[in-house]
């Protein structure tokens, strides 16, 4: 019997913590960003300026985090160019030839 109620699942993803800033990065600028709407307050144009700008900064920067982030985990792996020309050369296992 097992002493341990779970199994080990290694070290967990290590995009986890990367994406998580980035939504988060992405939640503080949307909101910098609604907080700094001249329409509403107005206000000194560099405020105004320094707001829109640190706001596009925080989106900007969250935008990129998650999308390495999915990069990481959806994109395509990377195959070497001499193991990929031997699998293409290599016959089919489906295919059954007789000699």
């Amino acid at each position: 019997m097992n002493p341990k109620p779970y199994e080990s699942h290694g070290t967990g993803d290590p995009t986890a913590v990367p994406a998580a800033l980035g939504l988060g990065l992405l939640a503080v600028g949307g909101w910098l960003l609604t907080t700094a709407r001249p329409w509403q307050k107005p206000g000194h144009p560099l405020t105004l300026g320094l707001g829109w700008t640190a706001s596009a900064a925080l989106l900007v920067c969250g935008l990129v985090l998650l999308a390495r982030c999915v990069r990481t985990v959806h994109g395509r792996p990377d195959t070497d160019p001499d193991a990929a020309a031997a699998e293409a050369t290599a016959p089919d296992a489906h295919t059954h030839t007789e000699d």
